[in-house]
């Protein structure tokens, strides 16, 4: 019998009902003024520097080669900092619902890159699964509103390339996956080179001046960092079981976790069509979860 944090079933809703919270505590610090690009840099650096000081309590050597180095760069620029930077940046100028939309997207080209590099090609049902998913997505942004915001061709191209990258992103983690790796420290070494980034772009654009913000909300700041370290280890532990059509469902689980976080803990009241999309989302999710079991999916350990 498969151990709970090696089934891919239980790992995906883990995974998505954590990076779920994000909205709220998101919304939460953008309430109290704190810039997106010092929240983003926060994220990364609690999952470095606390996971990074629990290896070191462990004692375990962790391995470093020029993959390993290959690995931890790639993945922290065009797996973390760069989509959380064009994201924030694109929620200013598209709103947040067609943002949205953009990354319900990521499943879908994850599943064509994963089919042309040689991976695991997903069935029927699971494309199935994930074109449910993505209506379910889609009515809950169409139910809430894009917030009034006016694109343009350039940000509608800048939205287009977030899926593209997160996309890449799920299949080269998967390709590129050094041997016998443990989950912690890829999240570790990742996170790291993602939290260099993050706080220069916080240094270039001003962003620090928002940091006593953050001691005003002292328990939104644990949460996140709480929820942030419980996540990454997960979440390449969920890459290497689930492979990465799977990974790139944890956006539609997210999504329907947030709502329901917004309307249980935020007093977040939402239409009916809001609704309905979540139990798409769920009813997508399901035919995914469905269609991997009796598959070995992509597995490097």
């Amino acid at each position: 019998m498969r151990l709970p944090l090696q089934s891919p079933a239980t790992l995906l809703l883990a995974v998505g009902a954590l990076l779920g919270l994000n909205f709220p505590l998101g919304k939460l610090a953008r309430l109290a003024e704190v810039s997106p690009t010092l929240w983003a840099a926060l994220i990364s650096l609690s999952v470095s520097l606390v996971l990074g000081g629990w290896l070191l309590l462990q004692r375990r050597p962790q391995p470093w080669n020029a993959q390993y180095a290959r690995y931890f760069v790639l993945t922290g620029v065009f797996c973390n900092a760069l989509p959380n930077l064009l994201i924030l940046s694109a929620l200013l100028h598209l709103g947040s619902g067609p943002t949205s939309v953009m990354l319900t997207l990521s499943p879908m080209v994850t599943a064509l890159l994963s089919r042309l590099a040689g991976l695991r090609a997903p069935g029927r049902l699971e494309y199935g699964g994930i074109a449910v998913g993505f209506v379910g997505a889609l009515l809950v942004v169409l139910a809430r509103g894009n917030g009034g915001a006016s694109a343009t061709w350039l940000w509608m191209a800048v939205g287009l390339s977030i899926p593209l990258l997160l996309g890449v992103g799920n299949v080269y983690r998967s390709l590129d996956w050094p041997q016998g790796a443990d989950e912690t420290w890829l999240s570790v070494g990742s996170h790291a080179v993602a939290a260099v980034l993050l706080l220069a772009a916080c240094a270039l654009t001003g962003a620090f001046d928002s940091l006593p913000r953050l001691l005003e909300i002292p328990w939104i700041v644990i949460a996140q960092m709480v929820a942030s370290v419980l996540t990454f280890p997960l979440f390449f532990r969920l890459q290497a079981v689930g492979g990465p059509v799977l990974l790139s469902q944890i956006g539609t689980v997210a999504a329907a976790v947030g709502v329901a976080v917004g309307a249980g803990l935020l007093g977040e009241r939402y239409p009916p069509g809001v609704w309905s999309g979540v139990l798409l989302i769920a009813l997508g999710i399901g035919l995914t979860v469905r269609a991997q079991r009796g598959r070995s999916g992509v597995r490097m350990q």
